[in-house]
């Protein structure tokens, strides 16, 4: 599977592979259509290479027993980016090196599912980073991104969307949803936006005065 050849380099975003749960092989061929550098995380690598995935570089800590030679010879031009920073999660760590790339944008799969501690910390985490470059990530059954400004976009009624707050998120106001908030709040563990939808067919805009917030698309 290797078409992200046909688009160019920093201009469409950058695919990144973690290693949580797969997903689905219509998920992952649509988004190397339109994906010009793909990065994997080091522990995912022999999984992806059963797909047939054209690989560019290869990031961790290299921790286990990987040959790297022979992915070199089998994928040349292959880059290694060796990231032995234990204050880092792999995934910060590649998205990191994507922005040092100078990439405005990057897919990630394979971030969620399998260990929960990994997924929470995944979701979680990417919010940090969105002034430096727009994130998104999907598995099967969403499509998680941090709300940066102010977010508008057309939905068809009864779109689930989540609002998930990383901590403390204050003067939210939206509109087009079915359960609108107005200069509300909402804080994680003790008040969450969980299980919204589009209340008609429409756009839905979404603002917050202060703090980090997870959009969720859901399907089930």
């Amino acid at each position: 599977m290797s078409s992200h050849h046909i688009v160019r380099e920093k201009q469409e975003p950058a695919l990144l592979i973690a290693n949580g749960e797969g997903c689905s092989f219509e998920l992952l061929g649509q988004l190397l259509e339109w994906s010009p550098f793909v990065l994997v995380l080091d522990h995912a690598i022999h999984r992806v290479l059963e797909l047939g995935i054209k690989v560019d570089a290869l990031l961790g800590d290299f921790d286990r027993d990987i040959d790297l030679e022979e992915l070199q010879a089998s994928q040349y031009p292959l880059e290694i980016v060796e990231a032995p920073d234990q204050d880092k999660t792999d995934l910060e760590k590649g998205i990191e090196f994507l922005i040092e790339r100078g990439f405005p944008a990057v897919n990630i799969v394979w971030a969620t599912g399998r260990r929960a501690d990994h997924s929470l910390t995944n979701m979680t985490n990417i919010v940090r980073y969105k002034s430096q470059i727009k994130i998104v990530m999907l598995d099967d059954y969403s499509k998680i991104f941090p709300l940066v400004d102010t977010f508008e976009k057309w939905y068809e009624k009864g779109t689930p969307i989540s609002l998930i707050p990383v901590g403390l998120v204050e003067g939210i106001t939206t509109e087009g949803l079915k359960y609108n908030l107005q200069d509300d709040f909402l804080k994680l563990g003790y008040r969450s936006g969980n299980s919204n939808e589009a209340a008609m067919d429409g756009f839905v805009k979404i603002m917050a005065r202060t703090g980090d917030l997870l959009i969720m698309e859901c399907w089930d």
